[in-house]
Order: structure tokens, then C-alpha cells, then sequence
């Protein structure tokens, strides 16, 4: 039996299939080992959630929000480049190194998964933005318990009531 973190991503993945499959881009699908090495690379164990996400769809974006994929063909956008960019002293505000940038809000913020908090499989949402000078870690807004709810919230409803508030 599949572990519950892998149910609810496939129930939400299903729905955003449902609502988006002519509006969202896709990425390849994308093996899970790519994504082991990548944990073992920066020290932490990627969520359940989020794998099984990534390895259906290496990428996926539905109105203008994305989800960054794992490949050197996203060149710049490619997880582990936003990664190495938002950590190094280049950025204006360097991250954590336990927060993993997947999507840009737009306006330099990201959201970002909290690896240092990963339990049971998942670890919280949380956003970072660029030009706030956070005192302690954490301080910086947990706004989702997974990623799976990220996705659910951000990607699907926030698209759906914008759609709705477009007819």
C-alpha cells in the first residue's frame, strides 16, 4: 500500500489533470533516482509528495505559476541552478541552505520547501522573500503544510477563482 503523502498527491495531481489539462504545460516524466541524487546533494531528503509530482511531470505550470523541473535543459530554471543562485552570495538575500526554491512568485520571492522540517515524508511550504532581512528562520511565513496543499491552493484554486473572476 501506497504511503498516504503519494494518495493525496495523486488525488490532487488527478484533479489538477481534471481542471487544467488544456491550460498547463507539462514537463517530461523524469526518473526518481534523479531526484535521490539530487536530496543526497544538498544533505536532505526530498519530500514524497514532491518526487512523485516531479517524476509524473519534470516541470508543470498552469497561469504564469510554475513549477521549476530537474535537468540541465531548463538551464537557469532548472532546480539545482535556482538552488545554487539563491544560496550563494550573488543573491541579495541568500537562503538557508534547508530551503529548496521551486517556484518564483514573479517579483524575486520564492516559494520553498522547508527540508529541515520533513516528517513522515512531507515538510511545510514556505515563503521566501528576497527583500526581507529575516532575523532567524523562523520567521519566514509557513503558508502550506505540504507541497501537496501548495498545489492545491496555489496552483488549482488561486487558477480556478481567477478563471471564475474572468467570465
Amino acid at each position: 500500500m501506497s504511503h498516504p503523502a503519494i494518495q493525496r498527491a495523486e488525488a490532487v495531481l488527478a484533479e489538477f489533470h481534471k481542471y487544467f489539462e488544456d491550460e498547463a504545460s507539462f514537463g517530461p516524466p523524469a526518473d526518481e533516482a534523479r531526484f535521490k541524487a539530487f536530496g543526497e546533494q544538498l544533505g536532505y531528503e526530498l519530500p514524497l509528495d514532491f518526487v512523485y509530482f516531479l517524476t509524473r511531470h519534470n516541470s508543470f505550470d498552469v497561469g504564469g505559476t510554475e513549477v521549476y523541473g530537474l535537468d540541465p535543459a531548463y538551464g537557469e530554471q532548472s532546480l539545482d541552478r535556482v538552488y545554487l543562485f539563491e544560496h550563494n552570495d550573488a543573491a541579495m538575500n541568500p537562503m538557508p541552505p534547508h530551503f529548496l526554491p521551486f517556484s518564483n512568485d514573479g517579483a524575486g520571492n520564492h516559494y520553498c520547501l522547508d527540508l529541515q522540517r520533513l516528517q513522515n515524508g512531507t515538510c511545510p511550504v514556505v515563503f521566501w522573500q528576497h527583500d526581507v532581512r529575516y532575523g532567524r528562520p523562523g520567521e519566514v511565513e509557513t503558508c502550506n503544510d505540504t507541497f501537496t496543499d501548495w498545489v492545491k491552493e496555489v496552483m488549482i484554486d488561486w487558477t480556478l477563482e481567477d478563471m471564475d473572476e474572468e467570465d
